[in-house]
């Protein structure tokens, strides 16, 4: 049972970094974000309060609620790192608003961007997520 709940301890953290990421990026650096982080932020900030309430509870059947909000995060996250980093998918990406979705206010090491990071906090709730609902006869 421990072990179940430090799984849904890591991906509340997780998703909580990912929270206060996004929002130091948006609020203390000052990018504006584009269209598709906005729905990425959509799909990470209730996984914050489902998890968090569901680590004081000890709740592990939240994990099919954050695992569900963590696949399609990731498949809006992998889309578009995809649209800054395939060159067929940035030469044909449609217009999102007034921030260009193909920009990348930070690149670091050359393939670290601001939906890789979201992208990352994602997989680790979706794999935690899917490990708590593996060992639940446990």
């Amino acid at each position: 049972m421990q072990k179940k709940e430090n799984l849904l301890f890591t991906a509340w953290a997780a998703s909580l970094t990912a929270m206060l990421g996004s929002l130091y990026f948006s609020e203390i650096v000052g990018y504006e974000p584009c269209e598709l982080c906005w729905y990425q932020r959509i799909l990470m900030y209730p996984i914050v309060l489902i998890l968090g309430i569901a680590v004081v509870k000890k709740d592990l059947k939240a994990a099919v609620y954050s695992l569900a909000f963590s696949a399609i995060g990731a498949l809006v996250s992998l889309y578009h790192y995809g649209l800054q980093k395939v060159d067929f998918l940035t030469d044909a990406a449609p217009a999102c608003g007034r921030v260009p979705c193909t920009g990348m206010y930070i690149n670091w090491f050359g393939f670290v961007t601001i939906p890789f990071l979201a992208l990352t906090a994602f997989v680790i709730i979706f794999i935690t997520s899917l490990m708590i609902l593996k060992r639940k006869g446990e």
